[in-house]
């Protein structure tokens, strides 16, 4: 089969993937040629190539399959490729997940009275000045530059023609009762500039603030600006490099140490490092080739379609082989002439510099305050092929089929991520139809929200066959374990350090000595998604329960209301059907009832 897909290759761009003999995902590659560049990996019997590394001489030995998509070009493949390995998270691509969109201040230079306000998308017009990103603190310095600057405070203001609360106090000169003509306002708007690029600047006039509050015993407000203090000092990277020119630009370094890999990311607004952020992961089964791809991946995540630019050069520790493809792509987004180099005298050089061996105290920092022996110890046990670092539990409930609902919690970094928290509302009435539907939603949002290293599903053995199935059909390496609760007299034993609940995999049932902390680790992780969807849960069935006794008063019995929400799935379906509809359903005394409500 190997042998045939390999003769069947075509001669053209795209991209690759090897799958092991269970379908799981092993890679995503991008080629030029996609013939030569997967024969080159192999011998004429499809056994690994001799000259291969020994990371990916393992993995050809275990690519049972191979599948490829062409395109029409070198730059759709690497969109593609990057695409791939952020939806399907293959276990030989390690991708530096940074899924934030980080904010700027913009400025509307088209208004007489311009305002800064924070986006993370560019705004319709032209004449519109973006600084930034900020990887914290945007908040925090726009609201100390509004407290300090006597600028329009509010979008609404110039539209209302009167003054409002911000004048009173003297915190705005009010130009929307002409106080204060367009041409002294512009020399206020420099000034906030001056200090939006500087945000120490603006400490001062916080630290006065704090101390008048603290004076007048405001002490809860006076701590606010504390903390806020402590963000916009936070902002600023203290890397002292003057540069000669007042240059924007991006430097980008990515290490590889003592089975981690790091990215950083130096923003330069004005010659200065005005701005910093990292992102690391394990990476044991990294390809050492697959570094250029990192580069790739935060390079374009650094200048998505619809960010503003705040930079068009960048400036990689490492040389590139797809510079030229990267810029076509990045030219094409922003219609703005980008441009990749390395840097070697002088301090763009040490800044790069500077950048790599910052990945490398970021690994240092991340292995000496980040214990993972819990998750390999779960990882061999269990033989996944992903250390489970990011984890996704799922849990349905409902009251007898009344009011069922479906919740998924996430478990990353080593905490719960409750900003990524999910629940749905469902309609089946069984377990499995319920959790058929969960995790079909969740694994068709792979495009948006990236696969995780591992799903827990509250069930048995036949969840861990349906959630198997789903993710063999989305493509994505997900490892996958079930939890079943203990049976005591019928009822599912949650005690801690007791319970011992059946844990099912791909390679058989375990059953853990209920003292065993991966059961426990795991006991809580499904605990946690109990808990969240009995929430969600509870909040639905009084939303229910209102609109049941809403029926109720017709004098429609408890039997026909379950009876007419079963079959439509909602109540805003039962009051928008017809007679004839609910007559189906049960009596033409009920159906009378509802429709001349």
């Amino acid at each position: 089969m190997l042998i045939d897909e390999l003769k069947s290759l075509p001669n053209s761009p795209g991209i690759y993937q090897y799958f092991d003999k269970n379908a799981k995902l092993l890679y995503v590659g991008k080629a030029k040629n996609l013939k030569n560049r997967v024969k080159s990996y192999f011998n004429a019997d499809a056994t690994p190539n001799s000259n291969l590394s020994p990371r990916i001489a393992k993995m050809i030995s275990q690519a049972v399959h191979i599948e490829w998509i062409t395109t029409q070009s070198e730059q759709d493949a690497l969109i593609l490729e990057n695409s791939f390995i952020k939806q399907l998270h293959p276990k030989y691509n390690i991708l530096l997940r940074d899924d934030k969109t980080y904010p700027y201040i913009c400025l509307d230079l088209n208004s007489d009275f311009p305002r800064f306000e924070i986006t993370r998308k560019v705004l319709k017009g032209s004449n519109i000045k973006y600084f930034g990103p900020f990887f914290k603190g945007a908040n925090e310095i726009l609201e100390a530059l509004y407290l300090e600057f006597k600028l329009v405070q509010k979008r609404s203001c110039l539209k209302e023609k009167k003054g409002c609360l911000f004048h009173q106090i003297n915190r705005c000169y009010a130009p929307c009762l002409g106080l204060i003509d367009k041409n002294d306002y512009a020399k206020i708007v420099n000034e906030a500039i001056k200090k939006i690029k500087n945000p120490e600047l603006l400490i001062p006039n916080l630290e006065k603030t704090m101390l008048n509050l603290a004076q007048n015993e405001n002490y809860e407000e006076a701590a606010k600006i504390r903390d806020q203090i402590k963000t916009i000092n936070d902002t600023s990277v203290k890397i002292q490099i003057d540069l000669a020119k007042l240059e924007d630009f991006e430097v980008i370094s990515v290490n590889a140490n003592s089975g981690f890999v790091c990215g950083v990311r130096f923003s330069i607004r004005d010659g200065r490092v005005c701005f910093c952020t990292h992102s690391i992961k394990p990476a044991q089964d990294m390809i050492e080739s697959d570094l250029e791809a990192l580069y790739s991946t935060m390079i374009l995540d650094a200048f998505t379609i619809d960010q503003p630019v705040g930079a068009t050069k960048i400036y990689t520790y490492a040389k590139l082989e797809d510079e030229n493809i990267l810029t076509d792509i990045l030219n094409l987004r922003h219609n703005k002439k980008f441009q990749i180099t390395q840097p070697k005298i002088a301090e763009k050089k040490e800044l790069v510099d500077i950048a790599y061996q910052n990945a490398l105290e970021f690994i240092k920092k991340h292995i000496k305050t980040n214990d993972y022996t819990l998750a390999r110890e779960i990882q061999d046990l269990f033989e996944l092929n992903n250390l489970p670092l990011k984890i996704e539990i799922f849990d349905n409930s409902h009251l007898f089929g009344s009011a069922p609902v479906g919740a998924m919690v996430v478990w990353e970094n080593g905490e719960f991520n409750k900003a990524k928290y999910r629940h749905m509302h469902l309609q089946d009435i069984n377990d499995y139809d319920q959790m058929s539907k969960l995790l079909t939603h969740r694994a068709k949002s792979f495009d948006k929200a990236p696969a995780p290293d591992l799903w827990i599903i509250d069930g048995g053995d036949a969840l861990l066959n349906l959630a198997n199935q789903i993710i063999k059909s989305s493509g994505a390496n997900v490892d996958i374990i079930a939890i079943s609760k203990e049976k005591i007299d019928a009822k599912a034993n949650r005690a801690k350090g007791r319970a011992s609940d059946k844990i099912y995999t791909n390679i058989g049932k375990f059953s853990l000595n209920p003292n065993d902390t991966k059961l426990q680790f795991i006991q809580r992780l499904r605990d946690e998604a109990h808990r969240f969807a009995i929430s969600f849960h509870q909040k639905s069935r009084q939303k229910i329960d209102i609109q049941s006794s809403q029926l109720a008063t017709l004098g429609i019995s408890k039997g026909s209301i379950i009876k007419l929400i079963n079959y439509f799935g909602s109540f805003e379906n039962i009051q928008n059907a017809s007679f004839d509809e609910i007559k189906k359903v049960t009596n033409k005394s009920v159906a009378q009832k509802i429709t001349k409500s």
